[in-house]
């Protein structure tokens, strides 16, 4: 309103300063040519202002008019009746001019106020596509509307068993009543509650919920889209929760069947072992030396049964997220021993050679580290041809401990590079093998995330494959006399 009221002083200002013009400098004495004047500032005025603004001043322009052109001048008396012709011609031309020129802006206006509604309700409807999360659906649903719209206050209301459940967004804060938003959705229509605006969010016909908004509200049109946006929005958020656990229920199919399959193949091999081993103990012609070589092999099938089932357990811990982190202070080559005697046996027949870069102690989880690196050093000897040696690398920076183990086998194919890291999955090379279930890589990553950490794999130039662990840790120089715990 005040706007409208400077706009109104301009105008009579204006209307003034021509008056002033005509009489006292310009010395105009055509009615015609002061009347035409006055006319383009009344359309001046009905163009920038509403039109009560212009209507006032085509009232002015027409007394100022009368008053210093008409005759008798000063005077707002008219003595000859053509002038009142002329009069009253103006102030009618002013009038419709005014009227005309007012309602072209408004119309104006309101195109482009639907233009600024329709952008925004596309950008919500740009928010919703971008929506993954079923979980945040609906507060990041009452974020974009308050957001786009540039409301003080915005929530999705939804009736559920115990009473609604409400996601708000804005900077206000809203305390809505339950009774309220019972009436307005047995109603189903637009409410107006005081500062609030109750919009029911339908599919079809079928009411699902209530949109809640404070603020300068879009007009009838844009509030009944933004409600069927809103309704569609959230059916979205269900439909994906659904094919969320229709998706974590066949991934669950999937991971028995696999896991049976593969306990059922890694199973079969040690225990035909072991019974074979078993029954030859017991012959009486075996010698000595042959007797011990058959407990050996059994101690070297249990030992791997042991570590079947331990990888079990492992990822068995891992998808419940039970697994405990306690951090200390550890030298690396602590952790290569540690991994080293995890693998034990799956390393014969390959030389292993470590190389630390620098004499440092690291603040980080001990076992699961080694827990890991002993994944990958198992990897590693499945996968590179006997005879071959297997490097360990220990890197470090002011953040982070790093862990390479790099083989010299036939390398990573491109077929099996984007699955290292699922469970059980046996990459090309490991058709004519026996041992592995294809758990030890997902195993190793499942254990550095609970260690903040993480692990890649990448080939090397000269041959071979190089598996790297990362893990945040706190790093001082080791020194004569430290208490690592």
């Amino acid at each position: 309103m005040p706007r409208h009221l400077i706009r109104l002083a301009l105008s009579l200002v204006a209307v003034g300063l021509l008056t002033l013009a005509d009489v006292q400098w310009l010395q105009v004495s055509n009615g015609t040519t002061v009347a035409l004047g006055f006319l383009l500032i009344v359309l001046v005025a009905a163009t920038t202002s509403p039109l009560w603004v212009a209507i006032t001043t085509s009232v002015a322009a027409m007394i100022s008019f009368n008053f210093f052109f008409l005759p008798p001048v000063r005077t707002l008396t008219i003595a000859d009746p053509q002038n009142w012709v002329a009069l009253f011609t103006f102030l009618a031309v002013s009038l419709v001019a005014s009227n005309l020129s007012s309602m072209a802006r408004s119309r104006t206006e309101e195109a482009l106020a639907r233009r600024d509604e329709m952008t925004r309700l596309f950008d919500v409807s740009r928010d919703v596509l971008l929506m993954t999360d079923s979980r945040q659906a609906l507060p990041d649903l009452a974020r974009a509307v308050a957001r786009r719209f540039d409301l003080d206050y915005a929530a999705i209301c939804l009736p559920g068993v115990d009473g609604w459940d409400i996601a708000a967004g804005g900077a206000l804060a809203v305390s809505l009543n339950p009774a309220e938003l019972s009436r307005a959705f047995s109603g189903n229509q637009r409410v107006a509650s005081g500062p609030l605006t109750l919009v029911p969010l339908r599919l079809g016909a079928k009411p699902t919920g209530l949109l809640a908004i404070s603020g300068h509200a879009p007009e009838a049109g844009a509030l009944d889209a933004l409600g069927g946006m809103a309704a569609i929005a959230i059916e979205r958020a269900h439909f994906l929760e659904e094919l969320k656990s229709v998706e974590l229920a066949r991934q669950r199919e999937e991971l028995k069947s696999a896991l049976l399959a593969s306990i059922g193949h890694d199973l079969r091999t040690p225990l035909t072992a072991i019974g074979i081993a078993a029954s030859n103990l017991q012959a009486s012609w075996l010698t000595d030396d042959d007797r011990r070589e058959q407990s050996e092999l059994v101690l070297a099938e249990v030992t791997r049964l042991t570590r079947i089932f331990e990888n079990i357990l492992e990822m068995a811990r891992i998808d419940a997220g039970v697994i405990a982190t306690t951090e200390q202070w550890v030298h690396p080559s602590e952790i290569v021993e540690a991994a080293r005697d995890q693998v034990g046996p799956g390393l014969t027949g390959h030389a292993l050679s470590t190389s630390i870069q620098a004499d440092v102690l690291a603040r980080i989880d001990p076992r699961l580290t080694a827990a890991a690196l002993a994944q990958l050093l198992q990897n590693a000897a499945q996968y590179a041809p006997a005879g071959t040696s297997i490097d360990i690398a220990v890197t470090t920076t002011d953040r982070e401990l790093q862990l390479s183990v790099r083989d010299h086998g036939r390398g990573i194919t491109s077929a099996d590079a984007p699955h290292l890291f699922d469970r059980f999955y046996r990459g090309a090379g490991s058709g004519s093998r026996s041992t592995g279930t294809g758990m030890g890589l997902a195993i190793a990553r499942g254990l550095l995330a609970a260690a903040h950490g993480r692990v890649w794999a990448e080939n090397c130039t000269d041959g071979g494959a190089r598996f790297t662990i990362a893990v945040a840790a706190d790093i001082k120089p080791a020194q004569t006399g430290d208490s690592i715990s």
